[in-house]
């Protein structure tokens, strides 16, 4: 039998595969949504577990009996407001106008930003284009030994008379995952993948292996040509590897519950410990490690399904 050969593996889509700034993602387009309250949650990846669920669809083969489903367990503990930043469009992108801070700061925030010590007269401006809410993660709610928490920007779905409203009604308070997210729902789960630094082509990019009477070296490219010639930006060449922001589209959520016993086992997740707070539960695997912010945003390109799924769990599995 012949030897594959394989000049290289890999999606050319991404690129170039650099680190990510930051341990978790930054959105920068949102759903189209009419409805009133912020377009996405984030949570903490606990880790992967299965369960079995009843076929719900009348015409399908399994109609009736249990399906086997891998699934991802996300804890989301509650989401504070800490700001509304008000934009106005430019040729250049959105422009910050002003920004209303809450009165109701946590302490945890100082670890991650400067918090002024006076209260400032911030009015809204006469004329804004968009508003987005600042809000923050509680990690300290969790088991994960962490205080520090995570601030980004999240958009409000409606008008713009109803996204200040809803802004000014969540300003300074918390704002619960099921609230936001239900099971059913399609969803983009946006994050950092595991790290697993500098890389040669082998692991990289799949690239076989050179014979083993090749000269020099065997885990690498071939000839890349002179020595003044930089070789393309296609050749498979060492680098880093992992560690990118990357986003699984259409997601299905299975189960949202706010009772963490139903899920926990009895000595803890392993590489997380104990669920404390609600938790989501999604079909399929999700990028990233144990204890990595998730950020779970409203489907941007919802796939047209012929039978909108339901769940009826049945069973799941739980580490002993």
């Amino acid at each position: 039998m012949g030897k594959a050969r394989n000049p290289r593996h890999g999606s050319m889509q991404f690129w170039h595969r650099k680190r990510a700034k930051r341990a978790y993602p930054k959105i920068r387009a949102y759903a189209n949504s009419n409805e009133k309250n912020i377009l996405g949650f984030a949570g903490y990846k606990v880790g992967m577990t299965h369960l079995l669920i009843k076929s719900t669809r009348p015409n399908a083969m399994t109609a009736g009996e249990s399906i086997f489903r891998p699934i991802t367990v996300i804890e989301c503990p509650p989401l504070k407001v800490a700001a509304i930043k008000f934009y106005k469009r430019t040729a250049y992108g959105l422009k910050t106008v002003n920004q209303t801070l809450s009165k109701k700061l946590d302490k945890n925030l100082k670890r991650k930003m400067l918090i002024p010590k006076k209260e400032n007269n911030q009015k809204e401006p006469e004329s804004y284009d968009e508003l987005r809410l600042v809000v923050y993660t509680q990690p300290s709610l969790t088991g994960i030994g962490k205080k520090k928490p995570e601030i980004f920007e999240t958009a409000i779905g409606g008008t713009k008379e109803e996204q200040l409203a809803y802004a000014k009604e969540k300003l300074g308070k918390e704002i619960i995952a099921t609230e936001i997210l239900k099971p059913g729902q399609l969803i983009d789960a946006h994050a950092v993948t595991k790290g697993k630094g500098l890389q040669g082509v082998i692991k990289r990019f799949g690239v076989s292996l050179k014979s083993h009477k090749s000269e020099k070296k065997k885990r690498a490219t071939g000839n890349l040509g002179p020595w003044n010639q930089s070789a393309m930006w296609r050749v498979a060449q060492p680098g880093q590897m992992g560690y990118h922001t990357r986003t699984d589209y259409n997601k299905i959520i299975i189960k949202i519950s706010d009772k963490p016993d139903e899920i926990n086992p009895k000595s803890g997740f392993n590489h997380y410990g104990i669920v404390k707070n609600s938790y989501v539960l999604i079909k399929g695997s999700i990028p990233g490690p144990a204890k990595r912010l998730i950020r779970l945003n409203y489907a941007i390109r919802p796939h047209k399904r012929k039978h909108s799924e339901t769940f009826e769990t049945e069973y799941i599995n739980i580490q002993k």
